[in-house]
């Protein structure tokens, strides 16, 4: 199955996302799944950073089966449109055989197109100008913020996709594989999403003294009694780092039931520069702020 055309001219759009954005400031965008961008983009599963947690863990002949209700989905959603039909019906007939299967071909790691689904026919199938806008936009960014939330309850994702100091594109990646974008209008409202995401009980209080760490201390569990107590009792952990040419800062957050700690690492493997220290809610706005409209290079 041939995948639709989603590079557009981002230029071309431009009017019309200014117009929408001032109109509206940030606003959400759509939602997808994993397997329905697994059918809109499939070379985005091995190419973009967002990750695609349900996908991983279907083994082929699954995969074959959700990528093929989620065409039906896309479809009836009239998020894309297929233009032959009986083509259609021939990529889900095939997806869903009356004969029963063997079983030969559930094993997923023969390098089988990670996107594609049985069909033996091309689609002739059209993307609204909405989804390919949200794919476009995590296609193009040359510069990203990638924030993973550790709770008791697993693991979720945060992309920020830097386009324009009025153009951002916010990617929630949930545990389950749901993508909800949202379209934000400045640095200001991404950086609010980010800051909720990471601190989401509001736990950030009041600033505490910098303190100075060591990679050695770190490895040693030799950081403090502050520290260490926020490490050890965090509810919710944060690692957001810059994707960019050049290594990006990172910055850990350890929140716990009453307050919230960073620990700030200038460059990848650098050693010295490590900050920590508790944080209250204006600072950590500004240190996220930061990792999304970092300094121009003179």
């Amino acid at each position: 199955m041939q995948s639709p055309e989603i590079d557009m001219d981002l230029q071309e759009f431009r009017g019309i996302l200014a117009e929408a954005l001032s109109e509206g400031g940030t606003q959400p965008l759509l939602r997808l799944t994993d397997e329905e961008i697994a059918i809109l983009d499939p070379d985005s599963l091995t190419e973009c950073v967002a990750p695609t947690p349900r996908i991983t863990q279907l083994s082929g002949q699954e995969r074959e089966w959700v990528y093929a209700t989620a065409l039906r989905s896309l479809v009836s959603r009239e998020a894309v449109e297929v233009t032959n039909i009986d083509e259609l019906d021939a990529v889900l007939r095939a997806a869903f055989p009356n004969s029963g299967s063997d079983g030969a071909d559930a094993d997923s790691g023969d390098g089988t197109d990670p996107g594609s689904i049985p069909s033996g026919v091309d689609l002739d199938m059209r993307i609204t100008p909405e989804v390919s806008l949200a794919l476009t936009l995590r296609r193009t960014a040359a510069r990203a913020l990638a924030v993973e939330q550790h709770t008791s309850s697993g693991v979720t994702h945060m992309l920020v996709y830097i386009h324009a100091e009025d153009l951002y594109l916010v990617e929630r990646v949930t545990g389950g594989g749901l993508h909800m974008f949202t379209l934000a209008s400045s640095a200001k409202d991404a950086a609010d999403m980010v800051q909720l995401f990471i601190d989401p009980f509001e736990v950030a209080d009041k600033d505490g003294r910098v303190q100075q760490i060591t990679p050695e201390q770190i490895s040693d569990d030799n950081v403090g009694r502050a520290l260490g107590e926020a490490i050890n009792n965090a509810l919710v952990v944060g690692q957001t780092v810059l994707l960019a040419d050049a290594p990006g800062p990172l910055l850990t957050t350890y929140a716990t039931d009453k307050d919230l700690w960073t620990v700030y690492v200038e460059k990848p493997n650098a050693p010295t520069g490590i900050e920590a220290r508790a944080v209250g809610k204006t600072s950590l706005h500004r240190a996220i702020t930061k990792l999304i409209t970092p300094a121009v290079s003179s």
